[in-house]
């Protein structure tokens, strides 16, 4: 790719394992991006939270570098990735490159100007986050395969809420996978393992934070 490409507020970018979704436990190049538009009470990114952080890279350099990681799988997180009116064009660029790509995005934000073939990693968030009002409805329409949505929980009122919603939105009908993780150190997995199976719904999907069972719950670039 030449000429004029635009660039980015970049924090960090590292090759771990995945850690969440699907596709946890796969090798893979993580781009986060500056800034974000929520404060959930639970964020694990503080540090990536302001537009300000983070050095500036273009575009050029941000698929330079997920060339030379040598992974097929990149995300692209934040902060929130999708406040960024460029973040489409980096997601098409590194599609055109033949990788495999992941954006995490807090839900917030209408997605609809983002290629089809990104796969989507969508946070409802619950009342325990403090942003559950900012919940971005419109994208449960434009749900397709290869997205997931993903409910982080940190008591049962939460569970019940989530339940609710689900049922609200009919997202157990949209064909893609609800995954419901540990706020880490909220609630054990054993409770929310429990409350998963007494609700007799097999659409949903029990997940470890894996990375925070390796590494530090603080550490970051893992």
């Amino acid at each position: 790719m030449s000429g004029n490409t635009p660039s980015f507020k970049v924090v960090e970018t590292f090759c771990s394992i995945q850690g969440e979704s699907t596709h946890a436990g796969r090798i893979c190049f993580f781009i986060r991006l500056a800034g974000c538009n929520l404060q959930c009470s639970y964020c694990d990114t503080v540090y990536a939270q302001s537009p300000d952080c983070g050095q500036l890279m273009t575009l050029d350099e941000i698929l330079a570098s997920a060339q030379a990681s040598q992974c097929s799988l990149v995300e692209i997180t934040g902060g929130e990735p999708a406040l960024d009116p460029a973040a489409p064009q980096l997601a098409q660029a590194l599609l055109d490159a033949d990788f495999e790509v992941l954006m995490e995005t807090n839900g917030s934000v209408k997605l609809d100007r983002f290629p089809r073939r990104l796969k989507r990693i969508i946070d409802v968030k619950l009342p325990s986050s403090n942003m559950s009002q900012y919940n971005e409805t419109a994208n449960y329409q434009l749900l397709h395969e290869g997205d997931e949505l993903k409910f982080v929980t940190a008591n049962y009122e939460d569970f019940r809420w989530a339940l609710e919603w689900i049922d609200l939105w009919q997202l157990d009908k949209k064909n893609v996978p609800l995954i419901f993780s540990c706020v880490f150190g909220s609630v054990t997995p054993e409770e929310l393992v429990k409350w998963i199976l007494a609700s007799r719904r097999p659409q949903l999907r029990f997940q470890l934070q894996m990375h925070k069972f390796i590494w530090p719950p603080d550490q970051r670039g893992v």
